[in-house]
């Protein structure tokens, strides 16, 4: 199997599930984890169930996601990581700014979105941590690769533009043909200074309809993965097996 060279184009993580991404140049991957504070905190969509105490894998269904309230898609919010303190712009001004491990901070950040989101909600919104827990999509704690040449063979299907934050990935990667990924599943990925093991697929639902920069729902990527590629998956999932520095530009190399 032929397996071009290739890098790390860009790193992302999402500290507040369903909301920012947020850019990184390097960060350190260690050994079944997620990339470090990625699906840190969640926002729940009335009563879940979820224990602090004894955190535990929850559909998403449960908490404030894209899939459903796109509106999310148009703030813009940053988190402070020695600070724990999330910033929400909307419209281009601060709209709400709190620290997440503080009641008060918590209180302030769940008020916004009492008011932003009051027309979708089941019951107070709730700002949820869990010590060591991520609320990834998935029970395992994963990194989400993204090869930005399958994202272009979407666009390309899809007859405008598709940007790649709509796949809301960790590693965005350059330099494989489309859809070498799912070659790669049960290989190694060596990046940097890490290792990680290609797992799963990636079935993309309607999230990946909204434009993150507008919160308009405006591609229907899921059916258009589905018509033309008689799939509905981008990307794939790997867990990291080796710990090691990971930094934008850093070369990827198949084993």
């Amino acid at each position: 199997m032929s397996n071009p060279p290739a890098r790390i184009q860009s790193l992302y993580r999402y500290p507040v599930k369903g909301l920012s991404p947020q850019a990184l140049t390097r960060t350190r991957l260690e050994p079944g984890q997620t990339v470090p504070a990625d699906r840190l905190y969640a926002i729940e969509n009335g009563a879940s169930g979820f224990d602090p105490a004894r955190p535990a894998y929850f559909p998403k269904i449960r908490f404030l996601m894209l899939m459903r309230n796109e509106r999310l898609a148009a703030l813009h919010t940053d988190y402070d990581e020695q600070s724990h303190t999330l910033t929400v712009r909307w419209q281009g001004r601060e709209a709400a700014r709190g620290d997440l491990r503080d009641a008060q901070g918590r209180a302030e950040i769940e008020r916004f979105f009492n008011n932003y989101c009051a027309d979708e909600l089941r019951g107070p919104p709730r700002v949820l941590f869990g010590e060591g827990h991520s609320f990834s999509d998935v029970a395992k704690k994963v990194v989400s690769v993204i090869n930005l040449a399958s994202v272009a063979a979407v666009e390309n299907a899809a007859g405008q533009p598709v940007d790649p934050l709509r796949f809301r990935g960790n590693l965005y990667v350059d330099g494989w043909a489309a859809w070498h990924e799912f070659d790669l599943l049960g290989r190694t990925l060596t990046v940097g200074g890490a290792r990680l093991k290609v797992v799963k697929r990636i079935v993309r639902c309607a999230a990946t309809e909204v434009d993150p920069a507008t919160g308009i729902r405006d591609v229907a990527v899921p059916r258009v993965l589905q018509q033309n590629f008689d799939h509905a998956d981008c990307g794939v999932y790997a867990e990291v097996t080796a710990s090691g520095e990971v930094a934008v530009g850093d070369s990827v190399t198949v084993q």
